[in-house]
Parts: C-alpha cells; sequence; structure tokens
C-alpha cells in the first residue's frame, strides 16, 4: 500500500516539479546574463541560506558569525522577518516584540542587544540602503536565509543542508523540499556547511559527504553540530530555579513543546537523561493560539511525575514570552534549550580563518 502511495505522488508530483526546475532554471539564467540586475555593495555582505524548504540551522549559524565577527565589525543583520504582522523595512526597537520582526530576527536582536542592528525587509537592496541611511558607520551587512534571494550579490555565500536531510538526497519542489536545483551550489556558493552532525561522525562520513558534493577547490566544506547549554526560564522573574537534566530521573517529566521544522536533534538529546520525554509539536514559526496554551495547560497538569517541567527551544521560547494566553501558573515552569555552535575539525582548514580572510581578501 506504502508503494503504491509513493508511486501515486511520484506520477502525479514529477511533472510539477520539472515545471517548477524549469521556472527556477529561467529566473537564474536571467541573473547569470544580467537581464535581472544583482547588486553589489561597498562594504561586505555576507549570505546564508539554503536550497532546502525546512530549519537546517541558519539561525544558530548566523549568531555564530556575529559573534566572531563583531568584535572587528559594526554589523547589521537583515532578514525579511517571515510571519511577522508588519510590511516594508522595520528597524528592531526597544519594546518590539516577534509580530514586528519576526521571531528569528527578534531572537537575534534580544541576543546581541546594541551590539549590532537588526532590521527586517522583503527588498533586501531596500532593505541594505535603508540601514546604511540610518547608520553609515556600519561596515558588515549578514542576510538571513538569501540564497535564492540574488537581487543582492554577497561577497561570501554561506550555504547549510542537514547532516540527516542533505540536498543531494533530495528532490525539487513539490516532489521534494528543494527550492531550486543542487547544482547551484557548485555555481554560487563560497561555502558549504553540513549541520546537526552527531557527535560521533566517523572519518568515512566526512569523505562520503565530500564525494557526494564534489565541490569545486575554491569552495570550503564544513562540519558543525551543536552544543546544547544549561536551561534558561522562558519568564526570569517568574523562576527562582534553574534545573539541571542530568539530575532527573525515571520518576520525573519533561514536556516538550516544539514549533521548528526539525525538532529530532533536541528530542534525542532529551532522551539522552532519564526523565520521561512528552513532545507537543507544533508547524515551524507556529504563533500559539489561546487554544494552544489551553492545550498545553491541561496536557501539563495531567503529566504524572515526581518533578516536571516544560521545555521548549529558544527560538519558540522568544513567541511564548510574548504570548498573552500563557498562564502565569505555568511560567516558573517553563524553560528554553540555548544551542551553540561547535564546528568539527576534519582537515587542516578553520572556518573562523577562512571567513575572516574571505572578507578582507573580498573587501
Amino acid at each position: 500500500m506504502a508503494d503504491n502511495l509513493r508511486i501515486i505522488k511520484e506520477f502525479i508530483l514529477t511533472p510539477l516539479s520539472a515545471i517548477y526546475g524549469a521556472v527556477m532554471y529561467v529566473r537564474n539564467k536571467m541573473f547569470d546574463l544580467g537581464i535581472l540586475k544583482s547588486e553589489s555593495f561597498k562594504i561586505p555582505v555576507i549570505s546564508i541560506g539554503n536550497i532546502a524548504v525546512g530549519g537546517t540551522g541558519k539561525t544558530p549559524h548566523t549568531e555564530y558569525i556575529i559573534s566572531l565577527l563583531a568584535k572587528d565589525y559594526k554589523i547589521a543583520m537583515l532578514s525579511r522577518g517571515y510571519k511577522r504582522k508588519t510590511s516594508g523595512f522595520v528597524m528592531a526597537f526597544p519594546n518590539c516584540s516577534p509580530q514586528d520582526i519576526g521571531d528569528e530576527a527578534y531572537q537575534i536582536y534580544q541576543k546581541f542587544g546594541d551590539r549590532i542592528r537588526v532590521a527586517v525587509c522583503e527588498n533586501r537592496v531596500k532593505g541594505i540602503n535603508r540601514i546604511l541611511e540610518i547608520d553609515p558607520e556600519i561596515n558588515l551587512i549578514v542576510l538571513d536565509d538569501a540564497f535564492q534571494h540574488r537581487y543582492v550579490k554577497p561577497k561570501i555565500s554561506i550555504v547549510l543542508t542537514e547532516y540527516g536531510n542533505p540536498f543531494y538526497d533530495d528532490k525539487l519542489l513539490p516532489l521534494g523540499r528543494l527550492r531550486e536545483s543542487k547544482h547551484s551550489i557548485k555555481e554560487r556558493a563560497d561555502i558549504v556547511i553540513i549541520t546537526k552532525c552527531p557527535d560521533d561522525i566517523k572519518p568515512v562520513n566526512f569523505r562520503i559527504f565530500k564525494k557526494h558534493l564534489c565541490l569545486y577547490p575554491y569552495q570550503n566544506l564544513y562540519f558543525s553540530r551543536y552544543k546544547y547549554d544549561s536551561l534558561c526560564p522562558v519568564f526570569p522573574d517568574a523562576s527562582c530555579y534553574i534545573p539541571a537534566l542530568s539530575l532527573f530521573t525515571q520518576k520525573d517529566v519533561i514536556l516538550a513543546i516544539t514549533g521548528i521544522a526539525h525538532p529530532i536533534p533536541l528530542i534525542k538529546y532529551l532522551k539522552r537523561y532519564e526523565a520521561v520525554v512528552k513532545v507537543m509539536h507544533f508547524p515551524d514559526h507556529h504563533n500559539f493560539s489561546r487554544s494552544d496554551i489551553n492545550d498545553i495547560y491541561e496536557v501539563y497538569n495531567k503529566l504524572k511525575g515526581r518533578y516536571k517541567i516544560i521545555l521548549t527551544t529558544e527560538k519558540d521560547a522568544v513567541r511564548i514570552a510574548n504570548n498573552p494566553y500563557f498562564p502565569h501558573s505555568l511560567k516558573p515552569h517553563i524553560f528554553y534549550q540555548p544551542i551553540n555552535v561547535e564546528f568539527i575539525s576534519y582537515n587542516s582548514q578553520s572556518f573562523d580563518d577562512d571567513i575572516i580572510g574571505k572578507i578582507k581578501e573580498k573587501s
């Protein structure tokens, strides 16, 4: 039965994928031939993106790059502000919310504060120009999720792909998850990062990815993984303690609330510990409704355990913290799991040195 459904799906969607691929091919050719214009800027622009729909870890890698470069450059981060309630250009401001600039931009703004500028705009060319008008001292732009936004020609283009879902095993929309042909990586990427690698990755895995990608000599390949920090309260004023997962036992319960594309790495991490893990998964970038919050409240109250908490992702936490329906009684018991990016050494190349060198070279 499953095989029959797969065959029917491929029969219906393959022609649609071919049409979609043809449209993207023509669009990219129009940029290549100069019919559609890509604008360059005098200051370095770093694009961080992917070619697949869904989370590949763009936000943690964007934060890593900002942290790496913030001491030497005055940085502005620009994204389109996915699922925000506003439109056009918006610069992050004190007391703004995810509804103003989107959850990912808001998370970065909360993390870096006035050390960088954070802005959103659907039109990236207009967005960069407005940033430079507002703050002429900006000398580095980081574009989030901009590999397909070819109206800006970046100095450095970084493309991410997941270890468990590499783009070379995928197909074009709507049959697969690819937003454009996998050949675009070789044509436009400067750096490819394999994200969310397991801790026990073997040398043979490095070789397999390198063989499948078959990058040009000037394109560098890196591997990264997540490192999980101590839990943080979603509502700091309401929490008087921070639990340690290592102290949880089989009598304790974690209710994991996720609204991200791929929550499996987080769930696998939580299941390393002894606590019982109950999962409530919502769509990516989900705005929690009153009904959703009521469901969370009911599920949490029904859980039986010596000790129980609600745990969510950093991206979901910024939406929950601004949610007017979240009950006060649950605020002391909800925490988020911070993640950091760590690059895995597999040859003599250093990602930090590479990107710093590329900026200076291309400037």
